[in-house]
């Protein structure tokens, strides 16, 4: 037999109108209510209508996402999160993933009368977007843009600081022959952190020993590598913006026989899973992937709730996290 609210509230010992107002997430139920209904639930095994629930609030239960690729862990973490925090507060989470960046913010999913909210994660183009949305009054956040907007809330990590903190890590080692490998241009991350490199660098008195052009793949960090061993000159040290691109450093010196760090130090970024199953262990820069994501989800349903501000912008710390790969010259 199907369990009803009914028998929720018979379980819990409370009235329907008090079960009602805990599956709809309502403010205004004591803690210990709130504890007694859901323990009832989870016993009784009931899972409330998600229909019925929208049509109560007068809302679709549903948070659009849109993301142009599913090919980044660290992308793909803050996904996770998003979508974990969202189950939390009863939310249904829509993915839509599109390589043609804003085209997937006119689609069909994303209308006012079919998402509650929408978060823009990583996007190429952003403007569109917020052009798109406040036009549909939808509330968005945005996560990892490539800009800072005055009238958009966001979450952002400081990009700068961490390829200060790699670069600055190098050169506490002694190293003075530190090149750096760059991402694409139109992310405002690969920006930052080749800031960041740069401004370690003139602090200290250095010049770079060059500044190659990357794409966040291994076979871009093994090409450059390769061309520094073909030409017979070799930094002591490397601060890739992105693991992938240091593993194919890593791959194309040890085919060499150029040992890390013992000829070269190699730094980082984004603390990828492998970095510390491979020997020796990668030294990165972490992202707060969690983070990002629990702050963006927090950001839009205030919004939605009616109880936040529309325009806050939340910049995240990133973390060093030596290991085997770099080491004194």
């Amino acid at each position: 037999m199907k369990v009803s609210i009914y028998d929720v509230a018979k379980k819990s010992g409370l009235s329907v109108v008090t079960v009602s107002r805990v599956i709809n997430n309502a403010g205004s139920v004591r803690e210990k209510n709130r504890e007694k209904v859901l323990a009832a639930m989870k016993e009784l095994d009931y899972r409330p209508n998600a229909a019925a629930r929208s049509l109560a609030r007068g809302k679709t239960g549903i948070i659009g996402l849109s993301i142009t690729t599913l090919q980044d862990m660290f992308l793909d973490a803050v996904v996770k999160e998003v979508n974990d925090r969202l189950a939390e507060k009863g939310y249904f989470l829509a993915l839509s993933v599109s390589t043609d960046g804003a085209d997937s913010i006119f689609s069909d999913l994303f209308q006012e009368d079919r998402v509650d909210g929408v978060i823009v994660l990583s996007p190429l183009e952003e403007d569109p977007y917020v052009t798109e949305l406040k036009k549909k009054k939808i509330p968005f956040v945005m996560l990892d843009n490539q800009r800072k907007h005055a009238s958009v809330s966001s979450v952002l990590v400081d990009n700068f600081k961490g390829g200060y903190e790699a670069t600055k890590h190098l050169i506490e080692l002694g190293h003075q022959r530190i090149a750096h490998i760059k991402g694409p241009e139109p992310f405002l991350s690969s920006v930052e952190r080749e800031r960041g490199f740069l401004q370690a660098m003139q602090e200290a008195g250095l010049t770079p020993f060059a500044i190659e052009q990357g794409d966040f793949s291994i076979t871009s960090g093994y090409q450059i590598a390769s061309g520094w061993i073909q030409a017979g000159t070799l930094p002591t040290a490397v601060f890739a913006a992105d693991d992938y691109m240091a593993f194919g450093v890593m791959d194309a010196f040890k085919n060499e026989g150029i040992r890390i760090p013992g000829d070269v130090s190699l730094v980082g970024y984004d603390n990828h899973p492998f970095t510390s199953e491979f020997q020796p262990g990668l030294t990165t820069v972490r992202q707060p992937a969690e983070k990002m994501g629990a702050q963006g989800v927090d950001l839009l349903l205030k919004w939605i709730e009616g109880t936040g501000k529309r325009s806050v912008t939340i910049q995240l710390e990133p973390e060093l996290i030596i290991r085997g790969s770099t080491g004194r010259v």
